[in-house]
């Protein structure tokens, strides 16, 4: 799916037609405090780890696309709902 990198819609805090930019999101670095991960540090060693010892799955064949919204007046950004596509690219 191509989609513009640039285009007018509404901007919810202008309340007006406004120019957006639009940027694709990037995966944030995870954290080492969550709960799976404080259990992963917890089997590890000699022998079976539980649900830790099978191997994951394969990935699926779309991913969800996460977009930021930058509005160009006001330097707002917000993000949208994100949809399923198999190859994304933003043209210029």
């Amino acid at each position: 799916m191509k989609m513009p990198t640039k285009f007018r819609t509404h901007c919810p805090f202008c309340k007006t037609h406004t120019e957006r930019k639009v940027e694709r999101v990037k995966k944030g670095k995870a954290s080492s405090m969550t709960r799976i991960t404080r259990q992963k540090h917890r089997h590890q060693g000699i022998g079976n780890t539980g649900k830790f010892s099978k191997v994951p799955g394969g990935d699926k064949p779309t991913k969800k696309v996460a977009l930021r919204y930058r509005c160009t007046v006001c330097k707002k950004a917000y993000q949208k709902k994100c949809f399923r596509a198999g190859k994304f690219e933003l043209t210029g």
